[in-house]
């Protein structure tokens, strides 16, 4: 009997085919950067005062800017020892009695009554639109702000198993075309949304497609590669987020609208709809569903475009899983490894959720240039990709993956306590957390596929990353309700959770060079495993050599 990873090695394990199939997969990748941290720029809060509609008629008449009406007009609260503009606060009192004209501008209002804003604001950000400013979701509404952003991670919790499932039994292909068709209709429904309600059950829906299909694309690269080549398209596969983690500030500069910003980040999904015609459904998944006839097909044709002659070894192609091939939840719980694997797996997911997501967010409140700033950050991420490729082969996945969490973690403590006199040393700092918690998280993705069998892998990366989603549901609120309190308190709790992981992360096996586990019995006594696959080599190469001298007699080869 010859197993996949045995034919793999005559098809190339890296061939043209691969290597189409996941440029095109790759493009996946850049569009998600826009849905998970859009909310930087459609979201944005600019600086915003109270409306008053006698202040607009004075400004108006002595032509005023916006700043001189702030400075004239909006009373001062005391902020953290710090006067400054109020926010959600005007004066209560009748302009016209204040002798405040054109000309006359010394008026003492220090004693005028306040109250709270009556007449909506106005904001600092003349000529573009972020859902804030729409649909004024400041002050007493500003918590709703989080909302946009926790509403998309229910979507990804739900979807990702949901969609998880569908893959595992109905194949990765069509679930990840059907989460594509879901994505461009939600989507474009997001940006046409009349009210903010209607907007985050649109955002919600949006969730349920976008991850869901995304990981499908992953496993499904990850199964057609041989086993040296998987640590490359994984690292590179997520790279291709940090393009567009790049692209984002650019089309949001251009892009003066939310609304349309949403329906650019929108069409890439419609156009993936396309890629029925060029990507295959995976063989080893397949081979899994007993459905060997067709494995052989999709291989064949593998082979003809990577320009490989097949044996007729191919022929007693078989999976050694196919009678297991229902995938559950309590696959992943049910015995003692595996449940090791979830727990710790699960954590690091909703780890690297929370402090990824918070750095990002955070730089839409510390007031520099959010365009400047979020180019910056992205630009630190491809360092991450190649440092996980140097190292990963060379030390193995396990001590990296540990060490890019406690890299995270130091940084967000050290930056919490630096003055911000020193402000580029604590964007320096800054930066390496943001580097490391972006190793930590590309890891975290093809380290979970390398931990579990074929037949519950798609299943097992969906149900860890949800707690990726609950983290994401979390990190809106965490980090601007306790920024309230202190603007670096979510920094000490995103460097407690990155120190935590990364300990846990020390208690898992090492994947290096450890061929993708096809049965439970694999993880359960891996030993036994690497035997069974040190004597399947050994006999395929046997087979080979009795093949070629059968060819050289009769070329007579698939």
């Amino acid at each position: 009997m010859t197993t996949f990873d045995d034919i793999l090695e005559e098809v190339g394990e890296f061939g043209r085919c691969q290597k189409r199939i996941f440029a095109l997969l790759c493009m996946v990748s850049m569009p998600w950067a826009g849905v998970y941290v859009g909310i930087v720029f459609q979201g944005f809060t600019p600086d915003h005062w109270c409306r008053d509609p006698a202040v607009a008629e004075l400004r108006q008449g002595c032509g005023w800017s916006l700043a001189d009406t702030r400075r004239l007009t909006v009373p001062l609260v005391n902020s953290s020892g710090v006067l400054v503009h109020s926010t959600c606060e005007q004066y209560d009192l009748d302009w016209n009695a204040t002798g405040l004209t054109c000309d006359r501008q010394d008026v003492d209002l220090s004693k005028a009554p306040m109250t709270s804003c009556r007449d909506g604001w106005d904001y600092d950000y003349e000529g573009r639109q972020s859902f804030v400013t729409e649909f004024d979701l400041v002050c007493a509404d500003s918590w709703l702000v989080d909302m946009y952003q926790a509403t998309l991670n229910v979507g990804f919790l739900v979807g990702s198993i949901a969609i998880g499932y569908l893959a595992d039994r109905f194949g990765r292909k069509m679930s990840f075309l059907m989460s594509n068709l879901l994505n461009g209709i939600t989507g474009i429904l997001v940006a046409v949304a009349p009210n903010y309600v209607t907007l985050l059950v649109f955002r919600t829906l949006y969730g349920f497609g976008v991850k869901g299909g995304w990981v499908a694309g992953y496993v499904l690269i990850t199964e057609i590669v041989g086993v040296e080549y998987r640590r490359t398209v994984g690292v590179l596969y997520q790279m291709f987020f940090s393009v567009g983690i790049l692209l984002l500030p650019l089309l949001a500069y251009y892009i003066s609208d939310w609304r349309w910003l949403q329906v650019v980040i929108t069409v890439p999904y419609l156009v993936f709809l396309s890629y029925y015609w060029f990507i295959p459904e995976s063989p080893r998944w397949l081979l899994s569903q007993n459905n060997s006839a067709k494995a052989v097909e999709i291989t064949e044709a593998m082979a003809k475009e990577n320009k490989k002659i097949l044996s007729k070894n191919i022929e007693s192609l078989k999976d050694d899983n196919a009678d297991s091939n229902t995938a559950s939840f309590m696959d992943l719980i049910r015995t003692p490894k595996m449940r090791k694997h979830t727990l710790i797996l699960s954590f690091n997911w909703f780890t690297s959720a929370v402090v990824y997501q918070g750095l990002i967010m955070r730089l839409g409140i510390l007031g520099g240039n959010v365009y400047i700033d979020f180019l910056i950050s992205g630009l630190v991420e491809f360092p991450a990709a190649f440092l996980i490729l140097f190292t990963i082969e060379r030390i193995g996945r396990r001590l990296p993956f540990a060490a890019a969490n406690i890299v995270a973690g130091a940084s967000c403590f050290i930056t919490a306590f630096i003055p911000d006199s020193m402000f580029w040393f604590k964007t320096v700092v800054a930066c390496i957390g943001r580097l490391g918690i972006t190793m930590a998280f590309e890891m975290v993705v093809f380290v979970n596929t390398e931990l579990y069998p074929t037949f519950v892998r798609n299943l097992g990366v969906s149900v860890c990353s949800t707690l990726c989603d609950v983290g994401g549901i979390v990190a809106p609120f965490l980090l601007y309700r306790l920024a309230v309190i202190w603007l670096e308190l979510p920094l000490i709790i995103f460097g407690s959770l990155a120190f935590l992981a990364g300990g846990l992360v020390l208690l898992l096996p090492e994947t290096r060079g450890v061929p993708l586990p096809d049965t439970i019995d694999d993880i359960e006594f891996p030993e036994r495993a690497k035997e069974t696959a040190a004597l399947k080599k050994q006999q395929l190469a046997n087979l080979l050599a009795t093949s070629n001298v059968s060819t050289n007699k009769d070329p007579a080869a698939v």
